[in-house]
């Protein structure tokens, strides 16, 4: 992301429809939008993101990647890579990842990734990935609390929100080149899987018309989860097709 331009709001609806807004008019690949509050923070499944004013991170990166449409979902990996790697500069080294989009710490979401992509034609157009980091929260709404919490409840220290977004920028740009030359994860493979929260643990597998709990192995090179069902059977999980839940809470 050669020339990467950064571009700081005050207040959007969302960073990623402002990626969307400003690919549309031609913005080029590595363009960043921060904001310090969104009115529409988008989660995955179309949920959405809290997003109040002058505590955390809300950040997304227009990219214009030399892949497949079918490897466009792994971006999302890569930037939960890059993203722990920050985390543990910075002196959070339990931080671990839940595929395929959320970091933990503490068994609690820290961090969540929306990856879009817009096609035109056969080819991609651009994909944004979408970050949310909660950073200097000292409390979640009721319904949050259970399952959310930020670096700054985890350490008793308030982080400089602009550095981190430059450390993740400089870290993704980085693993996002290493990437589109070898076009799949297996660079970040094993590094990926010592901080995956899920292996080992029983998981419920939520498909489209069909649920089943099995046991997650791990990532491979494509990004999908390797899960052992209960008869043994071995299956790879495609992120864009299921959600993988904890059996016995949020992680």
């Amino acid at each position: 992301m050669e020339n990467k331009k950064i571009i700081y709001y005050k207040q959007l609806d969302s960073t990623n429809t402002e990626i969307a807004r400003l690919a549309a008019l031609g913005a080029a690949h590595g363009t960043v939008v921060v904001a310090d509050a969104q009115t529409a923070g988008k989660g995955r499944r179309g949920r959405t993101w809290e997003s109040p004013a002058g505590e955390s991170i809300y950040m997304s990166i227009l990219l214009r990647p030399d892949c497949v449409p079918d490897r466009a979902p792994m971006l999302t990996l890569v930037m939960a890579y890059s993203i722990a790697q920050v985390l543990k500069e910075h002196g959070f080294t339990d931080v671990q990842i839940k595929w395929p989009n959320d970091l933990v710490l503490s068994g609690k979401k820290i961090c969540g990734i929306l990856t879009e992509m817009q096609m035109k034609g056969s080819e991609i157009d651009y994909v944004v990935v979408g970050v949310g980091i909660n950073v200097n929260a000292s409390k979640f709404p009721e319904e949050l609390t259970e399952t959310a919490t930020s670096l700054y409840r985890e350490s008793g220290r308030t982080l400089d929100r602009e550095m981190i977004v430059e450390s993740v920028v400089a870290h993704f740009d980085k693993a996002c080149r290493k990437f589109i030359e070898v076009q799949d994860l297996s660079f970040l493979r094993e590094a990926y899987n010592a901080m995956l929260v899920n292996v080992g643990r029983e998981v419920r597998v939520l498909e489209p018309g069909n649920e089943y709990t099995a046991y997650a192995q791990g990532i491979n090179s494509e990004g999908e989860l390797l899960v052992r069902t209960s008869e043994g059977e071995e299956k790879r999980i495609y992120a864009g097709e299921v959600s993988v839940r904890g059996v016995y809470g949020y992680v």
